[in-house]
């Protein structure tokens, strides 16, 4: 009856899972930039293993194979950087024509808003006119974005730095990793657990695989429709409108602002900014509505409720990084889910 007492009394409460489960959140949102980077080394692992696999089976050593992997990918990148920068050091020395529009803009906006406010202070009561107003610290916009970009720089420079390292330990010693990993958990659980994990590597290669594809056909797409109505910079626009495209909801917007910047210099009329905006809007559409889920859709199985909580829940634990990551996270979630006894019906929901 003692023993029955103890092991009664060992079993966490719903108090006990409620701080555990803040304790994880607060490990989230403080080690943010350390969790991120072992976050995008795993995705990035999983996606490039497979390379390192056909290596090793022409008798390449998975070390050097890894390593070759990752000079190949940091290569590709560094060619598609330089083609992206050359083409944006061009707007760089064109920049002043636009600051002088995006200045003229602004100015006629703030006059319209001092025209509202003066009509509002018009129609005031006469008690509310007669109050004093009320002083407003100063604030120091340089300083607070100098603070601001120092934290944002340190999480780059922490991700830059430690990513292509991990990566590459992760891809060397997958086999030792992986037997430390099954080691984990019980013989009787170890199949399951090996069937979850293959589950999840199929899961997000074909996530990042899907989304690089579908990016390259938005950026092509958004290439292509510059060059038709002679947009200037199509090239680097198109990049950027078409990355700005995979951001879901708001990406439909987003994706607007880059040659609506670009044509403030050009055109004088509303005409050709609402044909991009339709038209980009028909990119995103098809992009969410059909490439993706033709593509990444079969893979992923999550609802769009689910879909849409995961990215504000992670987009305002992580910003952008969250956004980047909620989607693979919650994905990850439901196949762990899917095979832990009792927890199938939160996988059902996750996907139903």
């Amino acid at each position: 009856m003692q023993d029955e007492d103890i092991k009664f009394t060992s079993r966490p409460n719903s108090s006990q899972r409620i701080i555990a489960l803040g304790i994880v959140f607060a490990f989230l949102y403080f080690a943010s930039s350390v969790v991120v980077t072992l976050f995008l080394a795993v995705l990035l692992a999983y996606f490039l293993d497979p390379f390192v696999e056909f290596l090793e089976r022409v008798h390449v050593p998975r070390a050097l194979g890894a390593l070759l992997v990752l000079l190949a990918v940091t290569s590709l990148i560094g060619g598609l950087s330089y083609l992206v920068v050359e083409r944006a050091d061009q707007f760089l020395a064109d920049w002043p024509r636009y600051s002088a529009v995006l200045r003229h803009a602004a100015t006629a906006f703030d006059r319209k808003l001092a025209t509202v406010e003066k009509q509002v202070e018009s129609i005031a009561p006469e008690e509310e006119r007669g109050r004093p107003t009320v002083q407003v610290a100063e604030s120091r916009p340089v300083r607070d974005l100098l603070f601001r970009s120092v934290g944002s720089l340190y999480s780059i420079l922490l991700v830059a730095t430690f990513l292509p390292f991990l990566v590459f330990f992760m891809l060397a010693a997958k086999q030792s990793i992986w037997r430390a990993t099954m080691e984990l958990f019980p013989a009787g659980n170890r199949t399951m657990v090996k069937k979850a994990l293959d589950q999840v590597g199929v899961m997000l290669r074909s996530y990042l695989a899907g989304n690089a594809l579908v990016a390259l056909i938005l950026m092509l797409a958004s290439w292509a429709f510059f060059l038709m109505i002679h947009l200037d910079y199509p090239f680097l626009t198109g990049c950027v409108s078409g990355l700005l495209n995979l951001v879901p909801y708001l990406g439909a917007v987003l994706t607007w602002l880059p040659p609506f910047v670009i044509g403030m210099a050009q055109w004088k009329t509303i005409g050709p900014y609402v044909g991009i905006a339709a038209m980009l809007s028909v990119f995103h559409l098809i992009g969410f509505n059909v490439l993706m889920p033709a593509i990444v859709g079969r893979r992923v199985h999550l609802n769009a409720l689910a879909v849409t909580i995961a990215l504000l829940f992670w987009g305002w634990l992580w910003g952008a990084m969250g956004l980047i990551l909620a989607i693979p996270i919650t994905a990850v979630i439901k196949v762990i889910c899917d095979h832990v006894d009792g927890w199938e019906p939160a996988g059902h929901w996750l996907g139903g």
